[in-house]
């Protein structure tokens, strides 16, 4: 399989793998940036392809009622929602978190295109220099005198904010999934630590090889001993950001008991969302995995996370 290739598509062997599973991190239309597809033609994809639901993620929008809607439509597929603490939410706004989660939604993500880490849409672009397109936007709306400023979750001091502090009440408080999003490192440990202390059961630790996250084998091991599920995304390999070696590597020395598969897919120059787990589960095999290590990051661990039973149901 060549890396760049827009219809890249998974081995018959692969599909069957990830049968039951969720893919717990999709970008999918309606949103700010053009999508591959849309939720409920996703949903309508992976009823066909046995993939029994994913989590819809936002950068800019809760998205609880969407998957309402979605999961009405195509009734054979669990769509989750969830919230991102940006600042289009009001940032670390736990009255935004109590609302998400009264509508149902699943997961909760710490800032992302607005995580101090992230500095693209916050300094001046080089002359040619190519933007992400939620950098791009936020230049545009710099432009047009909307500050977009950073979302801390820590003091100078290193120590989690109040606010920080009553989101992750919220979390535990609705049994809800804490994502870190794009935090750097050493907002990754702190909130975790806090998580932990505040009672929040489920933590995911976003992309870790992502380069604005960028956490050594060392990190992800006291992550994991916190009882964080470490996760490995095809695109963070896919796109050119880390080498697949690297994220072998780390899953091997963290375990893959300690790791959950994702998609992350939804840009129109990578492969179709709805192939995204069993393309990585393909690379995962021939990196060496066995099978049984690939159902249990892709399904087993998918599933608990979405908060259903741990076996899939022959569809």
């Amino acid at each position: 399989m060549a890396d760049g290739d827009h219809d890249l598509q998974p081995t018959e062997r692969a599909r069957e793998l990830v049968r039951g599973a969720y893919d717990v991190h999709v970008h999918v239309g309606p949103d700010v940036m053009p999508r591959r597809i849309d939720d409920v033609g996703l949903a309508r994809r992976c009823a066909e392809l046995g993939i029994e639901g994913f989590v819809l993620k936002s950068h800019y929008v809760p998205t609880a009622e969407r998957a309402a809607v979605v999961r009405g439509v195509v009734p054979g597929v669990q769509a989750l929602g969830s919230i991102t603490l940006n600042r289009a939410v009001g940032g670390m706004n736990a009255f935004a978190v109590e609302i998400a989660a009264r509508e149902g939604a699943r997961v909760v993500w710490m800032p992302t295109v607005d995580s101090p880490s992230e500095t693209a849409g916050r300094s001046e672009p080089k002359p040619g220099q190519p933007l992400p397109a939620w950098a791009a936007i936020q230049h545009e709306l710099r432009q047009s005198g909307v500050e977009v400023e950073a979302v801390h979750v820590t003091g100078a001091d290193g120590r989690v904010l109040p606010e920080t502090r009553q989101v992750l009440q919220a979390v535990a408080r609705h049994g809800l999934v804490l994502a870190t999003g794009h935090l750097g490192r050493d907002d990754i440990l702190a909130v975790v630590e806090a998580a932990r202390e505040e009672g929040v059961d489920q933590i995911v630790v976003t992309h870790p090889e992502f380069p604005s996250q960028n956490l050594s084998v060392e990190d992800q091991q006291a992550l994991a001993r916190h009882g964080a599920l470490l996760e490995r995304c095809f695109t963070t390999p896919h796109s050119g950001k880390v080498t697949w070696e690297r994220l072998f590597e780390a899953t091997r020395e963290v375990g893959p008991e300690h790791s959950i598969c994702s998609g992350d897919l939804g840009h129109h120059a990578y492969p179709a969302v709805e192939d995204g787990l069993a393309l990585l589960a393909d690379r995962l095999l021939d990196g060496g995995f066995s099978e049984d290590e690939v159902r249990l990051m892709t399904v087993t661990n998918s599933r608990r996370l979405a908060g259903v039973p741990a076996e899939a149901g022959v569809r």
